[in-house]
């Protein structure tokens, strides 16, 4: 094994144990900071010289089958590493910069999945969620920034609809992010002609129960996740949006015809993760503490649906509705699970804006 083979394994070892979600690597002058994201702070590691980065660099992008030879436009690839007998998911991705190239890796355990029981903080979210997957067609939309845990609430989701409700479940991602026996799952590939509309075309004649599309990016494939909802599918998609009603406007600036939205519209969720009180530290964990096998973060979220969905609806539309029926934000479980000891304190000001 060479050194730069010994130097890679190092660093993603390193990662894995340290409980890391992501490896930064920073060029600079003289040389390459590589930094490890632990919870929500970017902790420096390592300082390397710009030679061997660049060879490190070279071999994590040879490994993920990128062009070596290529650093002047953006790049994006994935590789499966084995760590201490656990698959670890690989995803990257380069930046041309001022000084050299920038890599991120984004680290995903692929047998680590989260019990649907632990899915939420609050049990009363979960059985909502849990109740929601009984319908047999509608659209489901999950929202939040990267990085709020959208993409595993629905892998937690699909997880127990396909073996609890024997339901056919069917996934269209860009990339796949973890690898699901019991369910079918197709990756986006725009060069081999499989975007996310023509792969939502294909499936709807695949007979799907359960349709799960990755992100809904433009107008089209908005307009075809609403008309597979129309024909009798259940459909989970993910958006980025500020709260639950910013995707009601992301919808209708898609052009998706309102009528449809209102027919097939069962709920959006808004979530974010958020750090928990730790019973061992004062304030802040140490990076040793998040390594301990600990769960140092939650998942919060508001749900529209049923009345208020009908009524955000109608606002939304520019009407006022006679029995206003409010519901609970992010806000307001935010404040619950501070009030409760939960939550840290920081987090409000980290995720809630005041204006609302």
């Amino acid at each position: 094994m060479s050194s730069i083979e010994q130097l890679a394994e190092r660093v993603i070892t390193d990662a894995v144990r340290n409980s890391a979600t992501d490896i930064h690597f920073l060029p600079r002058k003289a040389d390459t900071l590589v930094q490890l994201r632990i919870g929500n702070k970017l902790i420096p590691k390592y300082s390397l010289p710009k030679q061997d980065c660049d060879r490190l660099i070279s071999h994590f992008k040879f490994t993920a089958s990128m062009d070596i030879g290529e650093r002047r436009r953006p790049q994006s690839g994935a590789f499966s590493y084995e760590v201490d007998q656990r698959i670890i998911g690989l995803r990257l991705s380069t930046l041309p910069a001022s000084n050299s190239e920038s890599l991120v890796i984004r680290l995903l355990p692929q047998q680590q999945h989260i019990p649907f029981y632990q899915l939420c903080l609050f049990p009363v979210m979960t059985r909502k969620l849990f109740a929601l997957l009984k319908h047999s067609h509608g659209l489901i939309i999950f929202t939040g920034p990267t990085g709020s845990g959208k993409t595993t609430t629905l892998y937690s989701l699909l997880n127990e609809t396909s073996h609890l409700f024997q339901r056919n479940v069917i996934t269209l991602e860009d990339p796949i992010e973890k690898e699901y026996d019991k369910v079918l799952q197709v990756q986006v590939n725009e060069k081999a002609g499989v975007s996310y509309t023509t792969g939502l075309k294909a499936i709807l004649r695949h007979d799907p129960d359960i349709i799960m599309v990755g992100e809904i990016r433009d107008a089209e494939t908005a307009q075809i996740a609403v008309r597979a909802a129309l024909t009798g599918h259940l459909v989970l998609s993910t958006l980025h949006t500020r709260n639950a009603k910013g995707a009601l406007f992301r919808l209708k600036e898609f052009g998706v015809n309102w009528l449809e939205i209102e027919q097939t519209l069962v709920a959006v969720t808004a979530q974010r993760l958020v750090e928990l009180t730790c019973p061992f530290c004062s304030h802040e964990c140490s990076p040793y503490c998040f390594s301990s096998g600990r769960w140092k973060r939650a998942n919060v979220m508001e749900l529209l649906s049923g009345k208020a969905l009908s009524n955000v609806l109608k606002e939304v539309q520019g009407e006022r509705p006679q029995d206003y029926y409010p519901y609970r934000t992010l806000k307001d479980y935010i404040k619950k699970g501070i009030a409760l000891g939960f939550i840290k304190e920081d987090e409000y000001e980290r995720w809630v804006f005041q204006d609302e």
